[in-house]
């Protein structure tokens, strides 16, 4: 899956006013006093190499969900940070996004996608 493709895949998930599209790698947000946050999940600190890519999803959502709800803050959204690898795992990813966001009820914010470089199988 090429970059485009996954922010054309985002794009069909709920978005909040703020993220403009997904034009570019910024939210304008009208509003104060705000509460910011963004996590990041890496592979084998804080889920498993064999978590399924739905799991994860929740999972970043929730983490942020979590520090805007400590911080007594009523959530607008999130931000996404996402590293493109894997088609199959970037698929299940977009798959468990669009359940959590329904869910919980929010949009994306922005944020910012990146392609990793591939690394040929080992033999």
């Amino acid at each position: 899956m090429t970059e485009a493709e996954f922010i054309a895949a985002l794009r069909r998930l709920p978005l909040h006013p703020a993220a403009r599209g997904l034009d570019d790698d910024t939210a304008l947000i009208d509003a104060g006093p705000l509460v910011v946050t963004t996590d990041t999940l890496v592979e084998g600190v804080h889920f498993l190499p064999t978590d399924p890519a739905q799991d994860v999803a929740w999972k970043l959502v929730a983490t942020n969900l979590s520090d805007l709800a400590a911080k007594g803050a009523n959530p607008e959204g999130i931000l996404l940070n996402y590293p493109l690898g894997d088609d199959a795992w970037d698929h299940a990813f977009l798959e468990g996004l669009s359940e959590v966001l329904t869910a919980f009820d929010t949009r994306i914010i922005g944020g910012d996608t990146v392609t990793l470089p591939r690394t040929p199988p080992a033999s």
